[in-house]
């Protein structure tokens, strides 16, 4: 049993989930990092039958709202798989700063690593009404409006948000649950 205290009871439901980097650090400011996420999401979707309803990704954290055959399981392989790129490409990038901070904010406990790429958990919460689902999307969506980012939630290249206004996003998402 892991260590979260966020529990899946219901793990081919959607659930609305954040995945954040190690201490707040801001991985995710190159397209490079941003690529690898989108291109774990492809091959969840087509490997794992991962439905993606919604998705923004920020500098340094993403929510989504998802469901899979075992959602769990298939987070657990995102943040695995995307770990070990986001290392490869900080590590060919000689991004020494965020490696450095990325040894030092490790857990105690990740012994058999140098670094922690992920905060432990995915912080799950069940879609239980399509107007949860509604409020969540928006959410999700708005976040980089929130930040100052961007006016517009379309403007947000690594976001859902344009499939919602019928134009073609980075990752097939499904509109329908």
């Amino acid at each position: 049993m892991g260590r979260s205290r966020y529990k899946i009871y219901e793990p081919t439901h959607p659930h609305f989930l954040t995945c954040t980097i190690l201490n707040w650090l801001p991985v995710f400011t190159r397209k490079e990092s941003v690529e690898i996420l989108i291109q774990s999401f492809k091959h969840l979707q087509k490997e794992d039958n991962l439905k993606l309803y919604a998705y923004v990704i920020l500098e340094n954290h993403i929510h989504l709202l998802a469901s899979s055959d075992d959602i769990g399981k298939s987070m657990r392989s995102f943040k695995s798989c995307t770990a070990k790129e986001i290392l490869k490409l900080l590590q060919q990038e000689n991004a020494i700063t965020i490696l450095e901070q990325l040894a030092f904010y490790k857990k105690a406990h990740k012994t058999t690593a140098t670094y922690q790429i992920w905060q432990e958990g995915i912080q799950p919460k069940l879609m239980q009404t399509d107007a949860m689902m509604i409020s969540k999307i928006k959410y999700i969506h708005e976040n980089p409006v929130k930040r100052g980012y961007v006016d517009e939630a379309v403007h947000w290249r690594y976001s859902s948000a344009r499939d919602y206004e019928g134009m073609q996003g980075l990752i097939d998402v499904e509109r329908f649950w």
